[in-house]
């Protein structure tokens, strides 16, 4: 009743109470420090508020609107926060964008999945974000929980969208998580997403690198037998997707070494795959 109230009289009256948009902004930005805090918060209140925000429609409000999206609200009080950036007036893009410039991590977090899941960014902009998050994480020095969560969020975005800009980007990443799995620092399951990354938005300097793991791996099967299935078919996958010739003779090599049929099979429809340019 509180929140229908509260839209009645702003539908009336909203022209004439754009200078309490900063009261409106202040509440929900106390109301996130409280609730960060552990001290108890009325969300129908929150909940009327932003209704009274998006009433208003100032691009101001942004900031407040954020700091409900990264408190850890319910996930209605966030979802109804985020439905609010989305509606309002305003370069949601520049905002978010700078937040994941300029702000913490767990900041930067919320601000690439405020970006990622908006309906009003276009599917450029959403590049954009997911982009500029992965470098920034790769860019970063130390380690930190929502940095890896927002490296490895990146990057299943960019594969997503087979965003072939960020094909630097991914074998900068490729080569860190190689070096962690080695170091059993994570699981096989983000190798295997670094290499998904390179086969949907790399090049030919991506088909080269995973060419040249593709070798070694032969190189080891020949010598011992042993491999690793799931890391080779990914591999060769890849391949097969950014299609680039470069990376011919390492596949065909794996017909005359003693992998498994659906290896074989892979390796086939991958050098089918090929695009062959005259030199």
């Amino acid at each position: 009743m509180h929140k229908q109230i509260c839209i009645i009289l702003l539908v009336f009256f909203a022209p004439f109470l754009f200078s309490e948009t900063d009261n409106f902004n202040n509440f929900l930005m106390e109301s996130s420090r409280s609730f960060r805090a552990g001290a108890a918060v009325n969300y129908t209140e929150v909940s009327a508020c932003i209704s009274a925000i998006v009433e208003l429609g100032d691009s101001s409000s942004y900031q407040a609107l954020f700091s409900v999206v990264n408190a850890g609200f319910p996930e209605v009080i966030s979802y109804e926060a985020l439905g609010a950036m989305d509606v309002i007036p305003g370069d949601l893009f520049l905002f978010l964008r700078n937040v994941i410039l300029s702000n913490s991590y767990d900041e930067k977090l919320a601000a690439f999945r405020a970006g990622i899941t908006s309906n009003r960014l276009s599917i450029y902009e959403r590049g954009q974000i997911a982009e500029l998050a992965l470098e920034q994480t790769l860019n970063a020095d130390e380690d930190n929980i929502d940095l890896d969560t927002l490296r490895y969020s990146a990057v299943l975005a960019l594969t997503q969208m087979r965003w072939t800009r960020a094909g630097p980007l991914a074998i900068r990443h490729y080569y860190r998580v190689q070096a962690e799995f080695l170091r059993y620092a994570v699981h096989k399951e983000r190798f295997l997403e670094a290499i998904a990354f390179m086969g949907a938005v790399g090049n030919s300097q991506a088909a080269f690198v995973l060419g040249l793991q593709l070798g070694l791996i032969n190189a080891n099967t020949e010598r011992t037998g042993y491999f690793d299935a799931e890391i080779t078919k990914a591999i060769i996958q890849a391949l097969g997707f950014i299609g680039d010739n470069a990376a011919f003779d390492h596949l065909l090599q794996v017909s005359n070494l003693s992998y498994t049929e659906d290896i074989q099979a892979a390796a086939r429809e991958a050098i089918d795959s090929l695009r062959w340019r005259v030199r």
